[in-house]
């Protein structure tokens, strides 16, 4: 698709319609000539759900299969709002079909799923938009403006915080799944197994085979940010620490994790901690915190704020533009490049989420990771089984449309 006049109607699919993929439905259908003419979920009751909010409701298509949304050759773009393992194979599916991809974080449920999204995104030369919204907010292109100008001096450590409280979720015994939902092709490429509610709505982020922890979920945000004001891509090695100490139920993700990226002049701290309901670093409970020569800077939920050694103020600020507006009005214009948060830059920031998690995983690893050769290269001695989890066995029905 080339550029279309601004008055032109881009027609959008949501598929996924939970609480991020609602968000999405309400925020697509307010941007000015840009219509969601298609919905897709498994569960009939949020499909049916959301679809009676959009401004087109006796219109609105809706549907259980994805595929079914590709085939519109009138559909113009689709958001995926799905589980987590559902991410990449939808939206390799979706750039095949000829669609501009917006999709959510963390783009896909492992290093391969990333690197083949890149390399799709590139092949059929459409838009795919990342979900860290926060590269579409003046006010973190503003901060990372200042931190290039030198504003706390030379940074040689970011720390992401990701210091909440996420209660329990307990133990679910195995039932039905709800009525007419199609929980095989819910679960997909992942592995067969039973229907507990603890592996359903939102509570599928605790487990390995369909969500990424709370790295991937929340702490790929800040994580974004980070890099971003540092200017880094992948680092040259990464070590883990993380366990459970505070759940003891159905999840399989850890609730206390900490990682360093190190890179040649500067490294990024990860620490999470999902037993507490304080602030600390100024009061925030998720935050990337910049610490200069000259000063630190926190950025985080109250905005960014700035402290200078000399106490001098500096203010930094701005908005928070919509990132699905930036996705399409680059769509607009077929013109990838006009994406603030490209998958080129989206995929880094999932990967550095992913290898966090192997690391942590196979017994708290320092570990390194060539992207160009796509291996980790040093895992403490557990280097095959660390390569096994770059990727997984995907389900017969379900493999990846595209092997690049």
């Amino acid at each position: 698709m080339g550029q279309r006049s601004a008055n032109e109607t881009i027609r959008h699919a949501v598929i996924g319609t939970g609480g991020m993929g609602s968000n999405h439905a309400g925020s697509f259908a307010a941007i000015p000539n840009c219509e969601v003419a298609a919905l897709c979920d498994l569960d009939p009751t949020r499909l049916s759900g959301v679809a009676a909010k959009l401004p087109n409701k006796g219109r609105v298509k809706t549907y259980d299969d994805y595929r079914r949304v590709l085939d519109d050759k009138s559909i113009d773009s689709v958001s995926i709002a799905t589980c987590d393992h559902w991410h990449t194979p939808i939206a390799l599916a979706a750039l095949m079909a000829g669609k501009h991809v917006y999709v959510e974080k963390p783009c896909a449920h492992n290093v391969h799923e990333a690197n083949l999204l890149v390399k799709a995104a590139a092949q059929y030369k459409k838009c795919v938009q990342h979900g860290t919204q926060r590269r579409s907010w003046s006010l973190h292109k503003a901060l990372v403006k200042a931190l290039r100008e030198g504003v706390i001096g030379k940074v040689y450590t970011a720390k992401v915080i990701n210091n909440q409280l996420r209660e329990p979720i307990g133990r679910k015994p195995v039932s039905a799944p709800p009525a007419g939902v199609n929980y095989d092709r819910w679960l997909g490429p992942a592995p067969k197994h039973d229907f507990t509610e603890n592996r359903w709505h939102y509570n599928w982020h605790w487990f390995w085979d369909y969500g990424t922890g709370d790295l991937g979920n929340d702490g790929v945000h800040h994580l974004d940010v980070a890099r971003w004001g540092l200017g880094v891509g992948y680092p040259k090695a990464v070590i883990c620490s993380g366990a459970q100490y505070f759940y003891n139920d159905d999840h399989e993700t850890p609730d206390t994790q900490t990682v360093v990226y190190q890179y040649e002049s500067c490294q990024i701290l990860y620490e999470m901690r999902l037993w507490t309901n304080y602030g600390i670093e100024g009061g925030e409970e998720n935050a990337a915190v910049f610490y200069g020569t000259e000063g630190m800077i926190v950025d985080g939920a109250k905005g960014v704020t700035v402290m200078r050694i000399d106490k001098r103020p500096v203010t930094i600020t701005g908005g928070k533009e919509s990132n699905f507006a930036d996705f399409i009005a680059a769509v607009r214009v077929g013109d990838p490049s006009k994406l603030s948060a490209p998958i080129t830059e989206g995929a880094i920031s999932a990967v550095l989420c992913h290898l966090g998690n192997i690391g942590t995983r196979l017994g708290n690893q320092h570990l390194e990771y060539d992207p160009v050769a796509q291996k980790i290269t040093q895992c403490g001695g557990r280097e095959a089984e660390a390569n096994r989890l770059l990727t997984r066995t995907y389900r017969k029905g379900y493999e990846l449309p595209y092997k690049g």
